[in-house]
């Protein structure tokens, strides 16, 4: 179990196999690679603002899908329908979980990477809420689109 990894001081939850979210959204510099680097952290906030048009999370899958629904409606017209009445949407349970030691928890809590990691959730986090405030709100349980702020004109050169 994870618990018992921990305990044991294991390779498969060495917090430096934590460092995952991180590289993936700095990118491929050398830096980013290396666990812990406040840079990569850095790089990686900025990449997800500036290179991403949505990055969602995997607790608010729901709300994810119905900002695309709303944002590209030609690519995801019909997906929040399709997540909660399709007919694999029982694959999305996990039938078993063992809850984590609270003595687990704690011990990778402290450690550096586990931070930073958890920095970066909590900036995709707050972002994702952001951009899904802005795109739609629920009204008599239907996603309704938000009016748009802003407008977009073609650009004529002189």
């Amino acid at each position: 179990s994870f618990d018992e990894c921990v305990a044991r001081d294991g390779d498969d939850c060495d917090p430096e196999n934590l460092w995952v979210q991180i590289p993936y959204f700095c990118g491929h510099h050398a830096d980013c690679w290396e666990p812990g680097n406040q840079w990569a952290l850095e790089e990686a906030k900025h990449n997800l603002l500036h290179h991403y048009l949505l990055v969602g999370i995997t607790e608010e899958l729901k709300d994810f899908l119905a900002v695309l629904e709303v944002t590209l409606p030609r690519f995801f017209r019909g997906a929040t329908q399709l997540y909660a009445e399709g007919r694999r949407s029982h694959l999305r349970r996990t039938a078993k979980k063992v809850p984590t030691k609270p003595e687990t928890i704690e011990k990778i809590q402290q450690s550096p990477i586990w931070k930073m990691e958890n920095e970066f959730y909590e900036f995709a986090v707050d972002h994702f809420h952001y951009i899904k405030h802005q795109t739609f709100e629920v009204v008599n349980g239907e996603i309704v689109d938000k009016e748009r702020k802003f407008q977009y004109e073609k650009i004529w050169p002189r």
